[in-house]
């Protein structure tokens, strides 16, 4: 049978080859067990796909000896769970967990720091291969998005589930993570699916029966449903999709607003929403949770510096230029402050971004805070685009250096040089 065909109901994961027969248990040509089996197989072409967990696969990918071992991406004991190795999940850890007790569950787990830079690379890379299927690619996060393969056929020589099952071989075999892959109609079930067999699964949700299918899922499948939406729908005796069926659109938006029309649709298969390739970023940011309270501007300067270089790095590998420099505080008793300030030339240069940070600074430098951040919006693509005024004679000297530091990281490392300003003087070993 034709890959091509609409007709393709048994796809096997390994060699690509189309069967007809959903009772098959093994591949016919090259006996693997990974076999996808649905009905609707051929005829679907919404997807959804989830990187693994993440940023501890790539940990993982980078340091072998790990493979075996519960690893959790995070910060200090004070942070919280960025990421968890499905070993460590095992133990009840889950991401967004304070560190300190994802520590008590698993005191063997290995600890790593987040290293944005290269999980956003790799991220890219995935991308990169997802856009190879379709240019209606729709990232929501930097391990996840929705893939519409409608219309694919006849480019990759196969139904969106061949395309898909190849992809997923391609990020294992050229970047060494795997994926996750829900094959649906729409968005919602596309979704759905990604979370049925996971880790590197790939499963199917058809239009056929899909009430039946839906009926027995707990309401929380239903994105946008919270804690406090949770508690009220079961306040009303709604606990599952099925509660949600027996009422109709009216009823449910007279109830609970507007998130009534999602939840009387989501509950019967219906979802509206198409992928729409994702637009510019809106703003770039850095921020660090300290491992111990900070105050005052002799301890608050050094990091404010870092996070500015920080920034200004991230925002010269994606050629960004912003012109609007937030600062964020959050205080030891977790409030949150933000101070912003719009300047007129857009800029990418650490020290322009801290020299602005640094003045919203000043006036908060007396709180004692457990967080810090620096972002910048009103974000630029190419400078040159935009009418500014020429760049003073200290930016310019200013930019000269900074591109000199640039180069000399690039080929020594990115902790071979730094400005003084950066200088920590909690390091420094006082002499007896």
């Amino acid at each position: 049978m034709s890959l091509a065909s609409a007709q393709v109901t048994v796809l096997c994961r390994d060699c690509y080859s189309s069967m007809n027969h959903e009772t098959a248990s093994r591949c016919y040509f090259c006996q693997s067990p990974r076999l996808i089996k649905h009905p609707e197989l051929g005829q679907l072409a919404i997807a959804h796909v989830d990187c693994d967990a993440f940023y501890a696969s790539v940990e993982k990918r980078d340091k072998p000896r790990l493979r075996d071992t519960p690893v959790l991406i995070g910060g200090s004991r004070r942070g919280v769970v960025a990421a968890a190795c499905y070993i460590a999940r095992t133990y009840g850890i889950k991401s967004a967990m304070p560190m300190y007790k994802a520590l008590q569950k698993c005191p063997d787990a290995v600890v790593i720091r987040p290293n944005m830079k290269k999980y956003a690379a790799v991220s890219k890379a995935v991308k990169a291969l997802m856009l190879q299927t379709t240019p209606s690619v729709q990232s929501i996060s930097i391990d996840e998005a929705y893939l519409d393969l409608s219309g694919t056929n006849r480019l990759h020589h196969g139904v969106p589930a061949f395309t898909m099952a190849r992809l997923a071989n391609d990020v294992q075999k050229k970047l060494g993570i795997t994926v996750s892959i829900g094959l649906s109609y729409n968005k919602f079930l596309a979704k759905l699916a990604s979370d049925m067999d996971k880790p590197n699964g790939f499963s199917v949700i058809g239009e056929q029966n899909i009430k039946t299918f839906l009926a027995n899922y707990p309401i929380q499948a239903i994105s946008g449903v919270g804690k406090r939406l949770e508690t009220k729908l079961n306040n009303d005796g709604i606990y599952k999709i099925f509660d949600l069926q027996r009422c109709s659109i009216q009823e449910l938006q007279k109830r609970y607003g507007s998130i009534g029309e999602r939840l009387f649709n989501f509950s019967n298969g219906i979802d509206s929403r198409v992928i729409t390739p994702n637009p510019p970023a809106k703003s770039v940011s850095k921020e660090v949770t300290f491992n111990y309270d900070k105050s005052g501007l002799e301890q608050l300067k050094p990091l404010l510096w870092r996070l500015c270089d920080q920034l200004s790095s991230s925002l010269k590998s994606n050629n960004k230029f912003g012109k609007t420099i937030t600062l964020k505080l959050k205080t030891n008793k977790f409030r949150t402050i933000t101070r912003s300030k719009t300047i007129k030339t857009p800029t990418q240069l650490a020290d322009v971004i801290y020299s602005v940070a640094f003045e919203l600074l000043i006036p908060n430098s007396n709180g004692t805070y457990r967080l810090m951040g620096v972002g910048l919006s009103t974000l630029f693509d190419n400078i040159d685009n935009v009418a500014t005024d020429f760049l003073d004679d200290h930016d310019t000297k200013q930019e000269k250096l900074e591109k000199t530091i640039d180069q000399i990281r690039e080929k020594v490392g990115a902790n071979a040089i730094g400005k003084g300003r950066g200088f920590n003087p909690e390091h420094v070993v006082k002499k007896k």
